[in-house]
């Protein structure tokens, strides 16, 4: 297909997008139909009920990237029409391209259109996981640093850090830390937290969060007074956990945090020295 046929289509496919006023976008599928090349509704139709199942079995939700709707159109003799029409999301656009005959022209472009684009999504969703993980960890560390602060500056001893950190952890996942460090293979001289979920960092930053407040509010002067406010406020935290289905320990490690934040970097200094490479995502 020659360069300037695939730059008006896609001028065309990214025309006739349109967005939600959350700012969702969508096609709408009368305009889908005739950029697919498609003369019958009837048989655009069949093509859409295939793309539902795909969407069903894949283990996405149909009715959040099909929604029926009606709209007046105008007839020749000026009077109005309601039809039947359907939004369809991105993903809902690529799953009907990908049951067309790619032996179409219009169909061949859809199919690579909308895997494209369906997978920057993926890639910008992943990446704002990952920046929320790293943000959280560096939270967390922030927060235990006060805490070790509030220790030492209420109690005399630094050393009470880590035993009171090693209880809230007993607490919060029903193990020691040694035991999660073996579950999840975290080596012995690296923080439990590196391994973390997002969940759980901010979980165990929520229930330090809650100790330093306590512990300054009453002025706690000794490690088992601290000991007993994080171990309760952890525990606190793990019910409400529980009581939401999910249990801290029986929860998979997260990737090293220190890996994602390496490829977060090396990533930024790529896409800084070749912007257009961000083309071929």
């Amino acid at each position: 297909m020659e360069s300037n046929k695939i730059q008006a289509m896609t001028e065309t496919f990214e025309g006739h997008a349109q967005q939600t006023e959350g700012g969702v976008e969508y096609w709408l599928a009368r305009d889908l139909q005739v950029l697919l090349g498609y003369t019958e509704w009837r048989n655009f139709m069949k093509a859409i009920e295939k793309a539902e199942t795909a969407c069903d079995v894949s283990g996405h939700q149909v009715s959040n990237h099909f929604v029926d709707v009606n709209k007046m159109v105008e007839l020749g003799s000026g009077s109005q029409r309601e039809i039947d029409d359907v939004m369809l999301t991105r993903y809902a656009c690529y799953l009907i391209a990908q049951n067309g005959d790619p032996r179409k022209p219009e169909i061949a472009f859809a199919q690579t259109y909308f895997a494209i684009q369906t997978r920057r999504a993926e890639i910008i969703e992943q990446r704002l996981l990952e920046v929320e993980r790293v943000s959280a960890r560096k939270k967390l560390s922030e927060t235990e640093k006060e805490l070790s602060s509030v220790i030492f500056e209420q109690t005399g001893g630094n050393q009470n850090f880590a035993l009171i950190r090693s209880k809230g952890d007993q607490a919060l996942f029903g193990k020691s830390t040694q035991a999660m460090k073996a579950q999840w293979r975290v080596p012995d001289t690296r923080p439990l937290a590196d391994f973390a979920p997002t969940i759980i960092l901010k979980a165990k930053d929520f229930a330090t969060e809650i100790t330093i407040h306590n512990a300054r509010e009453h002025q706690m002067r000794s490690e088992p007074q601290i000991s007993s406010e994080h171990i309760t406020n952890n525990q606190a935290v793990r019910d409400t956990l529980l009581s939401r289905g999910i249990r801290p320990e029986a929860l998979p490690p997260a990737e090293d945090v220190k890996k994602v934040e390496r490829r977060m970097s090396s990533d930024e200094k790529k896409a800084l020295k070749s912007p257009d490479k961000l083309e071929n995502l």
